[in-house]
């Protein structure tokens, strides 16, 4: 298939998914997703996640998660991820090697 990633445990999270769209826990599935960050009609820059799926909760309800694969959060992800809130409405699911 030859998927590559950015890190190790980003290509980790990815199998890990996987395991949960097979389980029938993850729907949609997808990676590398780009958002589009514009203000006043002027284009920012771009934020590109690492997962978007639908997750199934206790409930059976779905929620709609975007996730990020993180090692660290630098200046410019954490101005992304405040923007992907303002301009999106999406808060960002932060995934960490250990914890989740």
């Amino acid at each position: 298939m030859g998927l590559s990633f950015d890190s190790k445990w980003e290509a980790e999270r990815w199998g890990q998914l996987k395991a949960m769209e097979k389980a029938g826990v993850v729907t949609q599935l997808e990676r590398q997703i780009k958002f589009e960050l514009k203000i006043n009609d002027i284009k920012i820059c771009n934020y590109i996640a690492d997962f978007r799926y639908l997750l199934q909760q206790e409930d059976k309800s779905l929620i709609l998660i975007v996730e990020d694969a993180k090692g660290i959060q630098t200046p410019e992800f954490k101005l992304k991820k405040k923007m992907m809130k303002a301009i999106h409405g999406i808060d960002i699911h932060l995934s960490y090697k250990n914890k989740r």
